[in-house]
Order: C-alpha cells, then sequence, then structure tokens
C-alpha cells in the first residue's frame, strides 16, 4: 500500500516538474512541514485511528480561508493577505486527517468563467495546455486532472465547479444550497454560492462531500442533510431520467450526451424522457443582476483600510465590470427594481423544477454548450457568459447539480451534468456512479 508520505512525494516532485507551464499553484506549504504531517498521517492510519480522509491530499481555492495560507482571491487586492483563521470546510478536512497541500489559482475574486481572469496568469488545461480549463475553479479542477492532488475544494455560484469539471475532464459537484458551510468563504453571490468538491472519480467526490457538508453554527442559513451511503454507489437502479431539451451551441456535444445516457438506459433500465422547463432561456439573464448586485455589496469591505487594497483601484477588468454592474442596478432612483424582478424570476425557475422532480428522479443535459476557446482567444462578454447557461439554472433553483467525464471531442474532453431535487444528493451520486461505470 502506498504511504501518504509516498503519495505526497511524487505529488510534490510532479507539481515541481509542470507547474511553471500549467500555472495551477499559487501557493505550496513548505515541504518539511507537510511531511511531518503526513507521516503523522501514516502513524495514525498504522494504529486504526485515521480519520476518512487519511492518505487524501487536497487542493484549495483561493477564495477559502485556510491557516497559514493566502486567501488571495488570485487578486492583487488580497495578495498579501494571510488567512487568520480556517473556514468551517476545511477544519472538517483537517479533522478526518485530509492532508491540505496548497492553495490553486482561479479567475479573479470568482469572477469569470475560463480561468483567464486570474491576476497571476491563466490556468492552463491539463488536456491541452492552449485551451482553457474553465472557471471559475478553474486550478481546482486542473490540479486534480494534472495529477497534483486527489480532490480540490472549489466554489460554486452559477457553473463554477461544473464548467472546469468538464473541461478538465474530472468529476465537479455543486451541492444543495445550504448543505454546505460558506463559513471561510470570500463569497461572489450570497445567495447563489455553495463550496463543494472537486475528484478523480464519483466515489472520491461524495466522500469529501460526506464530509463538508451539515449544519454550521457560523452560517445561519446552514442545515443538516442525510449522511451520504458510498456502498450504494454503483449499485443497479431503475431510474426516471429526463432529458433536457433545450438547443445548445454544439451538436456534437448534445449527441455525445445523448449516446452515453442511451447505453446507461440500455444497461440499467432507466426510462427516459425528454423534457423541456419553462424559464431556463432566461437564466442569464436571471443570474448576472443578483450576481452583479450581491458582488457589489460583498466587495464594499475592500476599502483598502481593513483589507488590502482598494478593490478598483487594483482589480481586474472582469471584476471590475461587475462592481459598476452592481452599483449601476443598486442605485436609488433604480429603487432595486431590477434586483427584485430577477428575484421573481429566480423563485420561478425554483418551483418549475421542483414540479420537474415530482416526475424525473435526475435531470440530464450537457454541462456546458461548447468546447473551451484557446487561451488569449478573442470571445465576447456575451459568449463568455453562455459558457454557463446549462450550469445556472441548478443555482437559481438551489438544487445539487454535478459534473461527470461523458467522453472526448477531438481529444477535449466534455462533461455530462446530473442534477436532483434539493438534499437528493444521493440519487444524484447513484446515477452518476452508474454512468461512471459504464466506462
Amino acid at each position: 500500500m502506498v504511504t501518504t508520505v509516498e503519495k505526497l512525494k511524487d505529488y510534490l516532485e510532479l507539481i515541481k516538474k509542470k507547474n511553471k507551464e500549467l500555472n495551477i499553484f499559487l501557493e505550496i506549504r513548505p515541504e518539511k512541514e507537510l511531511l511531518e504531517e503526513a507521516k503523522r498521517i501514516d502513524d495514525k492510519i498504522k494504529k486504526g485511528k485515521a480519520g476518512r480522509l487519511a492518505g487524501y491530499t487536497l487542493a484549495v481555492k483561493p477564495n477559502i480561508n485556510a491557516i497559514g495560507l493566502h486567501a488571495s482571491c488570485s487578486s492583487k487586492v488580497l495578495e498579501g493577505y494571510l488567512s487568520t483563521y480556517d473556514a468551517t470546510v476545511i477544519k472538517k478536512i483537517k479533522s478526518e486527517d485530509g492532508l491540505i497541500i496548497g492553495m490553486v489559482n482561479s479567475d479573479e475574486f470568482a469572477c469569470g468563467s475560463s480561468g483567464e481572469t486570474s491576476a497571476f496568469g491563466p490556468v492552463k488545461n491539463p488536456t491541452n495546455p492552449e485551451l482553457i480549463p474553465g472557471g471559475s475553479s478553474s486550478g481546482s479542477a486542473a490540479a486534480v486532472a494534472a495529477g497534483f492532488c486527489d480532490m480540490a475544494l472549489g466554489s460554486d455560484t452559477g457553473g463554477s465547479i461544473r464548467n472546469p469539471a468538464s473541461h478538465c475532464g474530472v468529476v465537479g459537484i455543486k451541492p444543495t444550497y445550504s448543505s454546505v458551510s460558506r463559513y471561510g468563504l470570500i463569497d461572489l453571490s450570497m445567495s447563489l454560492d455553495q463550496i463543494g468538491p472537486l475528484a478523480k472519480n464519483v466515489r472520491d467526490a461524495a466522500l469529501l462531500l460526506d464530509i463538508i457538508k451539515g449544519k454550521d453554527s457560523n452560517d445561519p442559513i446552514s442545515v443538516e442533510s442525510q449522511n451520504l451511503n458510498l456502498a450504494e454507489l454503483g449499485k443497479m437502479k431503475k431510474l426516471k431520467v429526463g432529458l433536457l431539451d433545450l438547443k445548445i451551441q454544439d451538436q456534437r456535444i448534445q449527441d455525445l450526451v445523448d449516446r452515453k445516457v442511451k447505453e446507461a438506459s440500455d444497461n440499467y433500465g432507466w426510462a427516459l424522457k425528454k423534457i423541456k422547463i419553462p424559464y431556463v432561456d432566461l437564466a442569464i439573464e436571471t443570474y448576472y443582476p443578483l450576481v452583479y448586485t450581491e458582488f457589489f455589496s460583498a466587495t464594499r469591505k475592500f476599502d483598502g483600510r481593513r483589507y488590502g487594497k482598494k478593490i478598483e483601484e487594483s482589480c481586474g477588468p472582469e471584476v471590475l465590470r461587475r462592481i459598476i454592474g452592481g452599483a449601476e442596478i443598486t442605485k436609488a432612483e433604480h429603487e432595486g427594481r431590477n434586483y427584485h424582478l430577477a428575484l421573481r424570476v429566480k423563485k420561478l425557475i425554483e418551483e418549475e423544477y421542483s414540479k420537474a422532480f415530482r416526475e424525473f428522479d435526475v435531470i440530464v443535459s450537457p454541462t456546458v454548450p461548447r468546447l473551451p476557446h484557446n487561451i488569449g482567444g478573442k470571445i465576447s462578454v456575451e459568449e463568455m457568459y453562455s459558457y454557463d447557461s446549462l450550469t445556472i439554472p441548478s443555482n437559481l433553483a438551489g438544487n445539487c447539480c454535478m459534473s461527470i467525464p461523458a467522453g472526448k471531442i477531438n481529444g477535449i474532453p466534455v462533461g455530462m451534468q446530473i442534477m436532483a431535487d434539493k438534499f437528493n444528493e444521493q440519487k444524484m451520486l447513484e446515477a452518476a456512479a452508474l454512468v461512471e461505470n459504464l466506462k
């Protein structure tokens, strides 16, 4: 059996060789400190006293606080900000003997869908370094895909875990809203954000989710949810599966996902039916007024007095676009009209998904409607925002949702999105494990 120390040494060696090219890790903990912790974990394993994450190494998105590491949000604004406390998810990982090795790169303040907006340079996709890895949890997905770690933490506002999971060919989960504590997360949009896991396979992602979820007195919206039964993953389940009927930009992606679902249906006896969900076509127009408004509010604390530098003077163009947009939406003369209209549509989308899940166990679609573009390629703001057109609805509805690898087109990974009703992560994971077993 490979020890934690041996595995850690292999990861650190690979990071030293490839990180400069891929620009994934922003910060690695001191090697001596990591090796000492790995030895302690191996000792606990030998004594039979180790936690559920013993032997696993993890990377962390830089908008999640972890003592001793810089929660920079991949921005010059917080470049020197050293976390003074552990986020609740970090505490839970440490309590189960997970070994956190460092902070990875991301889109600046989680504003982006490509991994290109970081103040420290774009993250490169390990499957093809000329391509974007997706975002905003770009480094988290790329670290797993590159073989730099076993698992990673990301945050998902409108697809920020699932989008890069799809482009990098890994598993990423957006948990039910309120099921994972956000305490210690430097949030983009408080009514949409969720911290979630990325991993090489469904079982590892499920394990990490089971550990980080749960009620937390530091996050008033957090709630307790049922423990996941990992033993059920991979067991035959006859499911009613809804196929989201929505025209996407690249028909090859839809065809690939359709073939994968048909294969699962033939193997497991799943009942398939196409489904149209009203108002889904309004998801992007609903999402951005909410994000702009809430991000503008959240960034008022970055005034150059308490934390780092004044954000408007030090941030990149995408962050500034969202701040200016939020400032405009919240002007007194608008009386919050656009924000409140967006909240009403958000509620409509939530209700429509609730109706759909009375008929279906899970709803399936592609994760991203188009293949990733080349890093630095010219792409309009509208095209960039459209990357998240299929992932945003589950954030608006508050449901659980995940991306798993479905195959490749011209060597580029393509993800399948599986969504289930609120707090139905178990059913979602069971479906995902069965699709994964088709390999």
